[in-house]
């Protein structure tokens, strides 16, 4: 892609800090997206800023003269709605969901309670604790998938199929966050659908020889089989996009982000998680799907960072 041609547009965007890095426990993708947004936003004649977030980041802001920032940062302090609350009192506009959206999609339990509240499936799941009757858990779900509620990347995720288990499975998980919940594992194919200003991209489905798709399958494994477009029939994708779109819609969310879903044996389809700050690395998938309908890396980066000038700055 030639670099932007519209000076005016240029003009608008001002001084771009990306924003990366952070001490959450996605720390090192996040560098890796925020570097690789950085240099699309450079190679397109944007002002742009590379800040590794730190407690020091607002006066980082002021002394950068900084317009706008593309929001890079994974995780906690940049996924929950921290980021979007202290950058909405500065003032300064953002990339990508708001403070409630972004608080709502990062606790995998609250975004649970939501859409079971309007009828938009997703799998059975408890909350975990030192008393939970781990047996009873089991009985009750047979094999079930461990995770931490407010983490992302599969950080601190185990299949869990016995008593034994599912206590190592909560031990493990509770080292990343104080509240684990255990999941009903759907056993069938894995899907993601990268929502785009309000537009479901196509479908990928993920594929590994792996127990589940977990951190090593995301970010460093090479036999990683991404789908796209799926063996889906015409139907079954259009339900899934729809399904994708209304699940990200329900949470109040904003300008672009990623939702993964299982199909089980029965061709159903079960809501996993909402991604509002998804990967932009090498091995991501948005920019995946956005490939898929013409839009390349560039131009990506410059889609979701012109969002808010197009719906003039909400």
């Amino acid at each position: 892609m030639s670099r932007i041609d519209n000076k005016s547009l240029i003009e608008k965007l001002g001084r771009v800090a990306v924003l990366m890095g952070g001490d959450s426990a996605e720390r090192e993708i996040s560098l890796l997206s925020g570097k690789a947004v950085y240099s699309a936003l450079q190679s397109q004649g944007v002002d742009a800023v590379a800040i590794d977030a730190d407690r020091n980041l607002l006066q980082t802001l002021r002394d950068q003269k900084v317009d706008r920032v593309f929001n890079m940062l994974h995780g906690r302090g940049g996924e929950d709605g921290k980021l979007q609350g202290l950058l909405e009192l500065a003032g300064i506009p953002y990339t990508g969901s708001g403070v409630l959206a972004s608080a709502l999609s990062m606790d995998k339990i609250k975004t649970k309670l939501l859409w079971r509240a309007l009828n938009i499936s997703t799998p059975p799941f408890q909350l975990l604790h030192a008393e939970s009757n781990w047996q009873q858990i089991i009985d009750e779900m047979q094999e079930v998938v461990v995770k931490p509620v407010r983490e992302g990347s599969s950080i601190g995720m185990s299949i869990a199929g016995s008593e034994a288990q599912l206590y190592e499975a909560w031990r493990k998980a509770s080292e990343f966050d104080s509240v684990v919940m255990a999941e009903k594992r759907i056993s069938g194919a894995e899907f993601t659908v990268a929502i785009l200003h309000g537009r479901a991209l196509p479908a990928i489905e993920l594929r590994t020889n792996h127990v589940f798709y977990d951190f090593d399958a995301k970010y460093i494994a090479t036999d990683t089989q991404y789908i796209c477009p799926t063996d889906l029939t015409v139907a079954k994708e259009a339900e899934l996009t729809s399904l994708c779109k209304e699940a990200f819609d329900a949470l109040g969310c904003e300008d672009w982000g990623r939702v993964d879903v299982m199909q089980d044996k029965q061709g159903t389809f079960w809501l996993l998680e909402v991604n509002t700050v998804p990967g932009m690395t090498d091995h991501s998938l948005v920019p995946m799907a956005a490939a898929q309908v013409g839009i390349n890396f560039e131009q990506l980066v410059i889609d979701i960072l012109t969002a808010k000038l197009r719906n003039n700055e909400k």
